[in-house]
């Protein structure tokens, strides 16, 4: 019987730690409380159900955060938003012409699948992103509201 020695790759630990509750990436990707990371934000977690892609929870019912922090909050998401567009453009023209080798119409067409297939999960992140850029991790949170 042979004795496999497995050394962890120092980078994949260094990812996967930031991808833990209590960071902002974990908030980000997953939908979660952007305060105590316990709940989803949103009342159906799949994007592509287009019906309820915008449909959140009002409170988080862990810690009480209100989501909506002021009236037409996620506004600014669209900043966001337009930011991550750009980026899915650039990098599906670049793998369409330069990896894949595809002429100008076609790059440009994979472009336009690419938006239209991500646009829910863009629009998801991009909100999770605008409110993690206002609300912060804060472990203590449940125990806070619990004290109130």
């Amino acid at each position: 019987m042979h004795s496999l020695s497995h050394k962890t790759n120092p980078n994949k630990v260094k990812f996967l730690q930031m991808l833990k509750k209590g960071t902002t990436l974990y908030s980000i990707l997953t939908g979660s409380c952007p305060k105590c990371h316990e709940e989803d934000m949103y009342q159906d977690k799949n994007p592509y159900h287009l019906n309820n892609i915008y449909k959140m929870n009002d409170n988080c019912s862990q810690c009480g955060l209100h989501y909506k922090i002021e009236p037409s909050f996620f506004y600014g998401a669209m900043y966001v938003s337009y930011g991550l567009t750009v980026g899915i453009g650039v990098a599906a023209f670049i793998i369409a012409h330069f990896f894949i080798g595809l002429d100008l119409i076609k790059s440009f067409a994979a472009i336009i699948i690419a938006l239209i297939g991500l646009m829910p999960v863009t629009a998801r992140i991009a909100r999770n992103i605008y409110i993690n850029i206002f609300v912060h991790y804060d472990k203590d949170a449940v125990k806070n509201k619990n004290k109130i």
